[in-house]
């Protein structure tokens, strides 16, 4: 008997092909990670990498057998092509400040649950939420069933992939942006934080929570209000619960 469609899932859209991925490239098309087989002369790929160098594209070297896993005719590279569009940050950030709006942000640190993250970029969006920002690797994958997840609001929000997060943040505090960190170990509730000017909320990974050297140069460190103790709120319900307060404060 079939699966309901809904329960399918669904294959990557693959690339195979040193000339096919330079045209999908060149179109602008969205790619979510390159392979390229070990040993390979990087020569004969070396615009491929340049490129997604240039637009944080992550790249893993691999096994031939894993290509071969992926099709024939690979020619020692395949990519997957992203249902999603990613942006620049500072592309981002510099249309808002020219609408005349307030940055609303989400930095997504390590969150590698593809359901927590669909939730997360759902609850974005509906609370007005401008850009999820997130790292090149250790995150969720951006495919169809995070699109589900989603309620296809990541097809309505920008993405911002980048390279290194601590860089990213350390520039948009310099473009006037305060960054707001979640952490159960804070002092400050999250009502107290003033939330109507421009602000980034970082929300950590679901085992570890927000990397040191994030928590370092935040300018604010919040927890939210728990009744009874427990260890914490799943990541995608504290972001809900943050972006919130964001939205009630703005809306006054």
């Amino acid at each position: 008997m079939n699966q309901p469609a809904q329960h399918r899932k669904e294959k990557p859209i693959l690339i195979r092909g040193v000339h096919a991925i330079e045209e999908a490239l060149a179109s602008g098309k969205s790619i979510e990670k390159i392979f390229i087989q070990n040993g390979i002369q990087k020569s004969s790929v070396s615009q491929i990498l340049k490129v997604a160098q240039e637009r944080i594209i992550p790249v893993q070297f691999v096994p031939i057998e894993k290509l071969d896993r992926l099709g024939t005719a690979h020619q020692g590279i395949a990519a997957i092509a992203s249902p999603i569009l990613f942006y620049k940050t500072e592309d981002v950030i510099a249309a808002i400040y020219e609408k005349g709006e307030l940055p609303l942000l989400i930095i997504c640190d390590r969150i590698t649950d593809v359901r927590n993250f669909g939730a997360i970029a759902r609850t974005a969006f509906a609370s007005g939420v401008h850009a999820i920002i997130i790292p090149q690797s250790e995150t969720a994958a951006l495919n169809s069933e995070a699109i589900k997840s989603s309620a296809g609001a990541l097809n309505k929000l920008h993405v911002c992939r980048e390279k290194n997060l601590i860089h990213t943040v350390k520039n948009l505090k310099l473009s006037g942006i305060q960054i707001l960190a979640a952490d159960g170990g804070a002092a400050e509730y999250i009502h107290a934080a003033d939330l109507t000017i421009p602000t980034a909320i970082i929300m950590g990974s679901e085992g570890e929570g927000i990397n040191t050297e994030l928590l370092r140069i935040a300018d604010l460190i919040v927890k939210l209000p728990m009744a009874n103790t427990f260890d914490s709120y799943n990541v995608s319900v504290a972001a809900g619960m943050m972006l919130y307060e964001a939205m009630r404060q703005r809306m006054k």
